[in-house]
């Protein structure tokens, strides 16, 4: 018996060990280990927890701590992540959210669901809920003045290339009506405080307007998330009919490089400095009072070295106002510099590798335009 424990757990460890099953299946975290018995996949501690909650599709089982016999080994063997993600992951739309491990639960979750309960990706030209070019629906939206959650009905639209949305079901017209190329879409939970809260925002008159949404089904949001992106991708297709997919992909909804608390003093630097919640969406450096604030105080553009912006670690010498954190970044553009103070410096190198990271990047022609137009607003 010792023997054949001894001889299950040395195959285990091969089919492990290939490189195909060196990344979690659905997450790609590195190093999983653990594993389902029922798909064959490889799959990270996060990843297996979702699996448990569906046992009638997987039962899953560490790769460290549980015994694997003959028949499980061989069933591992036989699949792999690579044979079941090409049954799987077959159909997958261009524009689907495939998460990471560093994306929310509810991303992950349903992409899992997606795969293996509802098989969404098996069969070409499966019709899925949010690629039909339309979407309807009610989503419960932060009011702007008084922050509470009121159910408000929403419309997305391919074929007028907009999204709307109504303060009463039958309304005839929509308190707004946004087009499409100027929305993006991110989960935030902690920030809403809701495990399935949505942050929708757009330009309006060049500036960033947010609207904080969510509804009590995951699959729900996500599939509204999802829908932005298919309508999104098909506007965008036509609008740029030489760009290639994987071009048009990039294009779509994006996570904010970075959030959170900073302090910032005004244009004269003599001023005290106030705590302000920042979100970094790629050039755009916005500064809010409260994070869910509809519309940010003030916007910093972020553009490239070689048009004379730069990130320096502190704070000028010499620097007058008052700050009650001590851990100094300052912008440098061509016109003026920003000071900013974090309260960790582990917040302040976060924030200045982000910084690096956009100043680092060519500007393309749109992105000109914008600063042209932060210079001339300002």
């Amino acid at each position: 018996m010792a023997g054949g424990n001894e001889r299950s757990m040395k195959a285990l460890k091969e089919v492990w060990k290939r490189a195909e099953n060196s990344l979690c299946a659905d997450c790609g975290k590195p190093d999983p280990d653990w594993a389902s018995s029922t798909l064959g996949v490889f799959i990270c501690l996060s990843c297996s927890g979702i699996h448990r909650n569906i046992p009638s599709i997987s039962k899953v089982k560490s790769l460290k701590m549980d015994f694997w016999d003959d028949a499980q080994v061989q069933f591992l063997a036989k699949h792999g992540n690579a044979v079941t993600k090409a049954i799987y992951e077959a159909h997958i739309p261009i524009y689907y959210y495939q998460p990471t491990y560093n994306d929310c639960q509810v991303l992950r979750e349903q992409w899992i669901r997606a795969k293996y309960e509802r098989k969404e990706f098996t069969e070409p030209g499966k019709q899925l809920p949010y690629s039909d070019g339309v979407k309807e629906g009610i989503l419960w939206k932060r009011g702007r003045d008084n922050g509470q959650f009121l159910p408000r009905k929403f419309l997305l639209s391919e074929r007028e290339g907009c999204l709307k949305y109504f303060t009463k079901q039958d309304a005839k017209e929509p308190k707004i009506n946004v087009k499409i190329d100027v929305i993006n879409a991110t989960f935030q939970p902690e920030k809403i405080g809701n495990p399935n809260g949505l942050q929708i925002t757009y330009l309006k008159d060049n500036k960033t307007r947010n609207i904080f949404v969510y509804h009590e089904s995951g699959k729900e949001v996500v599939d509204w998330f999802n829908a932005i992106r298919s309508v999104q991708f098909h506007y965008l297709k036509v609008a740029f009919p030489i760009a290639s997919d994987n071009e048009i992909k990039n294009r779509l909804t994006r996570s904010f490089l970075k959030e959170g608390y900073m302090e910032k003093t005004g244009p004269k630097q003599r001023e005290a400095f106030k705590k302000r919640w920042f979100t970094l969406d790629h050039r755009r450096l916005m500064y809010f009072k409260d994070p869910l604030d509809a519309f940010a105080k003030g916007e910093v553009f972020v553009g490239s070295g070689e048009n004379g912006y730069s990130v320096q670690k502190g704070l000028p010498s010499g620097t007058q106002g008052n700050f009650s954190w001590h851990y100094g970044i300052t912008i440098v553009t061509p016109d003026r510099e920003y000071l900013f103070t974090c309260e960790t410096e582990s917040d302040q190198l976060e924030w200045i590798r982000a910084f690096t990271s956009v100043i680092n990047q060519a500007m393309t022609p749109q992105e000109y335009a914008i600063e042209a137009y932060f210079k001339f607003k300002s």
